[in-house]
């Protein structure tokens, strides 16, 4: 896997934004050095079921899971499927490993700590059950807006590893990005499932309303819930 790394001028294939924030404490550094190597993604090897959790089970995909209050929370849920977590932001990653180790999940959870694209680069074709972008950065500056997760340098190579039929959810409270979704991801072979207002405004059945969320909400932004499949 060929990283990118902090300071790296070829930038277009990142996923932008810094790599750290706010120092960590002890209990997270303790947590990113020893439980984060026993749970990452390979470097090198095909992605499948059998290698990263020893079974042959479904897989999701969370790109971006934030402090990994829903990735928790569908490992939970879904205890018949396997979730790899894709986040560069160091802090949320030792969150996440903190809920993973204090709710046993570690069979259940893979992580890749760093960029996406990364990933998509060693993820063999037609190999994700499910995926999901919840509340990702929207770039609100029009001449940023390529660095969307929603543009076809990130949606194609989604496409190829989700299997046909796969879903696909998006979650988030900037209409702007809405509207780059719902143009943008039917482009790339995705089939929108909504069938009236209810289907966009009311949240999936198995969803935790996250912090990102809550913020959102307590400042007045409108959540909307878009579901596509897989073509």
């Amino acid at each position: 896997m060929t990283a990118n790394k902090p300071g790296d001028p070829t930038t277009l294939n990142r996923l932008y934004g810094r790599s750290k924030g706010k120092k960590l404490r002890v209990e997270q550094v303790d947590l990113v050095d020893n439980l984060l190597p026993q749970i990452s993604v390979p470097e090198a090897g095909e992605l499948g079921s059998m290698q990263l959790f020893g079974d042959d089970r479904a897989m999701h995909f969370e790109i971006g899971f934030g402090g990994g209050e829903h990735m928790a929370h569908m490992a939970q849920t879904h205890p018949e499927a396997g979730i790899i977590g894709c986040e560069p932001f160091l802090n949320g990653v030792a969150m996440a490993l903190a809920k993973i180790e204090d709710e046993g999940l570690e069979k259940d959870i893979r992580i890749h700590a760093w960029d996406v694209r990364e990933l998509f680069e060693v993820t063999a074709a037609e190999i994700f059950d499910k995926a999901f972008l919840l509340y990702p950065d929207p770039w609100p500056k029009a001449r940023h807006h390529r660095r969307r997760f929603v543009t076809p340098e990130h949606l194609e190579p989604l496409h190829r590893a989700l299997k046909p039929g796969a879903e696909f959810r998006v979650a988030t409270d900037i209409p702007d990005y809405v509207r780059q979704t719902l143009e943008e991801v039917p482009k790339a072979g995705f089939e929108w499932l909504a069938e009236g207002p209810q289907d966009w405004r009311r949240p999936w059945s198995d969803w935790i309303s996250t912090r990102y969320e809550q913020k959102a909400l307590r400042e007045g932004r409108v959540p909307h819930y878009l579901t596509f499949r897989r073509i």
